[in-house]
């Protein structure tokens, strides 16, 4: 019989506070690690929304860094930034995107793939002009997707990200 233990790290970084809590159900070897950056909850973030959802803005898990969905929001307040300018909303999700691997650890030059989410295909250019102003020399992978709408209507590009916290960063 393999016997292995999980042990769950949640951090919660808003307002510079960390809190972690320990999981252990079980003893032997596997041990699975998970970093969770900037806890929400929907009712505040969507408050015209009846949601009430707990997410979070990334999650480390072993060594790989999960970026949720950035958009055109500042993260520390909430307000949407760039409302009918699509490259000023796709400036503003990179610069969330390069905050968030920092705070979990990472950098942009260790980005593996974004994703990126548009609500008309003619924005294409200037997001991706912008997007590749932040990921100059770094290569990533990227898919881009044609929505029919984001969470909000003033919401027009939306893009989440993969990257790696490399072992000697660790």
């Amino acid at each position: 019989m393999h016997w292995y233990r999980k042990i769950y790290w949640t951090e919660h970084w808003t307002r510079g506070q960390a809190e972690a809590s320990d999981d252990r159900r079980t003893e032997g070897h596997a041990v699975t690690v998970h970093r969770r950056i900037r806890p929400f909850n929907t009712r505040d973030t969507y408050p015209e929304q009846n949601l009430d959802n707990d997410l979070c803005q990334a999650v480390v898990a072993n060594g790989t860094v999960y970026v949720r969905g950035q958009i055109g929001q500042d993260l520390d307040t909430s307000e949407s930034v760039g409302i009918g300018d699509v490259a000023a909303q796709a400036e503003q999700a990179m610069a969330n995107i390069t905050m968030l691997l920092e705070e979990a650890g990472s950098r942009m030059e260790h980005l593996v793939k974004l994703t990126i989410y548009l609500v008309d295909p003619r924005y294409r250019e200037a997001v991706y002009r912008t997007v590749g102003r932040w990921t100059k020399g770094v290569h990533p992978i990227s898919t881009g997707v044609v929505v029919s709408a984001l969470a909000r209507p003033e919401w027009l590009c939306e893009i989440d990200a993969v990257a790696v916290i490399p072992e000697e960063e660790k």
